[in-house]
């Protein structure tokens, strides 16, 4: 212990050394509903952070998406709402460049007052099931990409979606011209600056390009071989693509499916798994991959029902999915087809991996992982056979066994059979219960459309 206690001085030393005008840490704490809550530590108990850590209720984790408590599983106004411990992850001391020079930010992670995991913390939900994998020598490597919008600031702060006028041209972003290069430079200043930011934050940011929509784009992150620095790195993407955007006069959002009538944000997840030697056990030197590889998109696909309420966490999540989109409507599979929910990209044969093209933007990405994991060990270990790959058009109508609907996907959720060997029985019930929540209090929100509808009827 004081081994890591003097490592910790160390680092927090030589970040100080090198950014000396730092006043304060944000300890960011990524909630259930991918909001990140936390706590501003000023300059003067940054010892105290590093050394002992902070204290806050447990339930701060699962608060609805308004912030507001849900008693899930009696954990804060049943139990008298008792704290837990803040560790900063000291690897994850980073400094906030659009903050200015007196911002820095570190990860936390959630543990008991007895120094146990503490399970509300997506953070350990996916270690759990990242362990499940390496006790079998399955070491997963995963690239994630995430799609936005950038949207009028002003607009977007009066609860209205509008394209803006892109922050280096001036031009408004009005029409769909994927990968267009004009859409690109009217952004390039806030992507070089993005860039900047990524190198300073440890982020390992790959290409960018111009998405199916006014607005629209994506970012893609290079692959690391910890599942939790991936979703780590999402979530600081996220943050910065945010704050860089206000910087530039702009908003952004990764809701999935901000205009009704355009392409939805989503959350891709590229993953290949190498053995204890670091060999990809999904190659094996031709196009079509190995057998593992067959045998985890079969599970990918066997547990895509029970999955759902993590892939789609709100509402607003199941409009992204629709016939002809370019996104998942079923179990189905293929080679280099952009329409399955799993694909295997082209590639040379030792980055044989597969995509899992199902998350919205806006899910959490531990959670979401933590499902794409399992459902690809289940596969391995159960030897299971994929359906036959799709060549055409998979995505021409909706598979009734995939629970398209929020109160469907909670329903799958709470008769999951397979999830809860892997993310915990405990855990998925105070997802669900959370996530019920808050599906109950927007049922109990009259909208304007019901007013209109059935106010005055003719």
């Amino acid at each position: 212990m004081k081994e890591a206690m003097d490592g910790q001085d160390k680092e927090l030393g030589q970040f100080l050394e090198a950014y000396p005008q730092t006043e304060f840490v944000d300890v960011l704490l990524p909630d259930l509903c991918n909001i990140i809550r936390g706590k501003r530590i000023g300059r003067k108990h940054f010892g105290k952070l590093f050394d002992e850590g902070i204290l806050i209720p447990s339930s701060t984790f699962l608060l609805d998406v308004n912030g507001i408590g849900t008693d899930a599983g009696g954990r804060g106004f049943s139990d008298g709402d008792p704290d837990v411990a803040v560790r900063p992850i000291v690897s994850s001391l980073v400094p906030v460049p659009w903050a200015g020079p007196s911002a820095a930010q570190v990860m936390g992670i959630l543990y008991e007052l007895d120094g146990e995991p503490c399970l509300v913390d997506p953070r350990h939900v996916l270690r759990r099931v990242v362990s499940q994998l390496a006790g079998d020598g399955f070491y997963p490597v995963i690239a994630l990409e995430l799609e936005f919008y950038l949207l009028d600031g002003i607009l977007a702060d009066a609860g209205e979606a509008h394209p803006p006028s892109l922050p280096d041209t001036g031009r408004l972003a009005e029409r769909t011209q994927v990968y267009s290069l004009a859409d690109l430079d009217g952004v390039s200043s806030f992507l070089a600056e993005m860039e900047s930011i990524c190198t300073a934050q440890k982020v390992p940011l790959g290409g960018a390009s111009s998405e199916y929509a006014a607005g629209q784009f994506e970012i893609n992150l290079e692959h690391v071989d910890d599942p939790i620095a991936a979703a780590d790195h999402s979530i600081l993407l996220q943050r910065a693509v945010k704050g860089l955007a206000r910087k530039h006069g702009v908003a952004a959002t990764f809701m999935a499916k901000p205009y009704p009538g355009s392409a939805g944000n989503g959350l891709h997840a590229h993953v290949s798994i190498l053995d204890e030697y670091g060999n990809n056990i999904f190659d094996d030197g031709t196009d079509q991959g190995g057998e593992r590889l067959r045998q985890a998109i079969a599970g990918s696909l066997a547990l895509l029902p029970e999955s759902m309420a993590f892939f789609a966490p709100n509402v607003n999540s199941f409009r992204r999915f629709g016939t002809n989109l370019y996104v998942p409507t079923g179990r189905t599979w293929g080679y280099n087809n952009r329409s399955v929910a799993v694909r295997v990209p082209a590639s040379a044969s030792q980055a044989r991996r597969l995509e899992h093209r199902v998350a919205g933007a806006d899910a959490n990405p531990y959670l979401a992982l933590a499902a794409i994991l399992a459902g690809i060990h289940h596969g391995i270990s159960h030897e299971l056979d994929p359906p036959e790959a799709r060549r055409d058009n998979a995505g021409e109508e909706l598979d009734p066994e995939v629970p398209f609907g929020w109160q469907r996907a909670l329903d799958r959720l709470e008769s999951a059979e397979f999830l809860k060997d892997y993310m915990g029985q405990e855990y998925i019930d105070l997802y669900r219960q959370c996530k019920q929540f808050e599906l109950d209090t927007f049922h109990g929100e009259i909208t304007p459309l019901e007013f209109r509808w059935y106010l005055a009827p003719e």
